[in-house]
């Protein structure tokens, strides 16, 4: 048996797993599990990065004090978002949470410089306010003084693995997220570096998902009383991880990594960079194994969780709100990637707004809010998918849900109903699964494909489409 260790941090909490391999099948157990808050200080959201990297450390402690071998350390993480470090190693300032409102209107500041279809073209990248081209730019613009004497730029993941090693790496998948890569050459692309004043020295060399960067530093041997562990630069985005873990069995798949965000795609072996990719904005991100992850970064789970949290008497855990959607007859939708919805100060307001300047009845019970989440994020991966099939030079036979959400069967039951076509839900810990599996193949101990050990360790769940009335007038009506 292998033991992998783990760290998953999303957007709202981190947790550490452990993940044994065995005769094939990868198990994992949740070890430790923290909260990941946004810090308002001065007007701005920041990420408590130190907060963080105790975390690990703890857990680590743990394991050395409980005897468990582990054979290495992956650390995957959400996009865009990166800490600035001094000539020292010390962290310059807590890094800005990509929920900063400071980057809004940052586009067509930074378009002045570099005209967006140019932009697109070198990256292949879709265009949100939070890209870290448009977050540096920004820190840039307002004088940034961090920035100014910045040695290090490193993005999330790669920021704790330095943290933990010492070394400093540019891994490729998370990098890909920043719209800073030449999407053809899949390196950090030197005319944008140039244009925000920095230097490709500043962001580590480039190394790919299953590279060893090095052994945890003495400083975090003595503080955890571990040995000399191997940290793996895995595939840090969670998204590329995830998509490591689908259980597909051929290529003819879509799969959606469904949670706080869902990301809709396809895998490509070149990247797709046309003007109707453009003007849809679909996002070439990196991948395992030269793979491109070609994908629509459309909201998730976001408005669900922000609107429970203002649902007055009645249960707000997320079965009985999921059930409650069952019983409601509300018609409403909305279009889940309106701005409106990107950080409201009450989401249930912005939904009732939203339907008010579009003329329909507002939601008025969480039952009916519920229904109309659901219903519309099905719609809307629906589109995305036909959208999909435009650009895709294979069929697209099954849709792969993989993340949390894949747990809500009534949504899921409304993709497959809307999309019209099978959904097959799993793994569950879709990320977590593909972060072990890839420390796994770079210990060398794996001896069959990933995506095969990923199925032989997940129960899946099938859902076919079944015959929606309602949601074929929906489907024609939109959101």
């Amino acid at each position: 048996m292998h033991t992998f260790f783990t760290v998953d941090l999303g957007a709202t909490s981190g947790r550490t797993v452990l993940a044994r391999l065995e005769g094939g099948r990868m198990t994992l157990t949740e070890y430790s599990r923290f909260e990941n808050p946004i810090l308002p200080i001065s007007g701005h959201w920041f990420w408590n990065l130190p907060h963080l990297y105790n975390e690990i450390l703890k857990a680590l402690g743990r394991v050395a004090q409980e005897g468990i071998e582990i054979e290495s350390i992956g650390i995957d993480t959400w996009g865009c978002d990166f800490s600035l470090f001094g000539s020292d190693g010390q962290l310059l300032g807590l890094p800005y949470s990509y929920r900063d409102p400071h980057t809004d209107g940052a586009q067509p500041l930074f378009f002045e410089k570099m005209p967006s279809r140019e932009l697109y073209g070198r990256t292949g990248i879709q265009f949100m306010n939070f890209n870290s081209v448009f977050q540096l730019d920004t820190l840039r613009r307002n004088g940034c003084k961090a920035l100014d004497i910045a040695d290090k730029i490193l993005f999330t993941p790669d920021a704790l693995t330095y943290m933990l090693t010492g070394e400093s790496v540019c891994e490729y998948t998370i990098a890909s997220t920043s719209q800073l890569v030449d999407v053809r050459r899949r390196n950090l692309d030197p005319e944008i570096l140039s244009i925000l004043g920095l230097r490709r020295g500043q962001f580590g060399r480039l190394v790919q998902p299953g590279t060893i960067v090095g052994t945890i530093s003495l400083q975090v041997q003595k503080a955890t009383g571990l040995g000399p562990v191997p940290v793996i630069a895995v595939a840090g985005h969670d998204t590329a991880s995830a998509v490591a873990a689908v259980p597909a069995r051929d290529r003819n798949f879509a799969y959606l990594s469904c949670g706080t965000w869902s990301l809709l795609g396809i895998e490509t072996s070149e990247p797709v960079v046309s003007e109707e990719s453009f003007t849809l904005n679909f996002t070439n991100e990196g991948g395992i194994d030269g793979k491109i992850r070609f994908l629509k970064n459309i909201c998730g789970l976001w408005i669900f969780e922000q609107s429970r949290k203002e649902f007055k008497g009645v249960p707000t855990d997320v079965v009985s709100l999921v059930k409650s959607a069952e019983t409601s007859s509300c018609r409403a939708l909305i279009d889940p990637d309106a701005p409106v919805f990107s950080h409201p100060e009450s989401m249930t307001e912005a939904i009732r707004e939203y339907c008010r300047a579009t003329g329909q009845e507002a939601p008025e019970t969480p039952a009916d809010y519920c229904r109309c989440i659901f219903r519309s994020l099905a719609i809307r991966c629906a589109q995305m998918i036909s959208c999909l099939r435009t650009f895709s030079d294979h069929p697209i036979d099954v849709l792969h849900v993989i993340g949390g959400g894949s747990r809500n069967a009534y949504l899921m039951q409304q993709i497959s109903n809307a999309a019209r076509i099978p959904v097959i839900c799993g793994p569950v810990e879709g990320t977590a699964m593909g972060n072990a599996l890839l420390q796994a193949r770079a210990a060398g101990v794996l001896d069959t494909d990933i995506r095969e050990v990923s199925a032989a360790s997940t129960e899946l769940r099938r859902f076919t489409p079944e015959e929606d009335g309602e949601m074929e007038e929906d489907l024609r009506r939109g959101v």
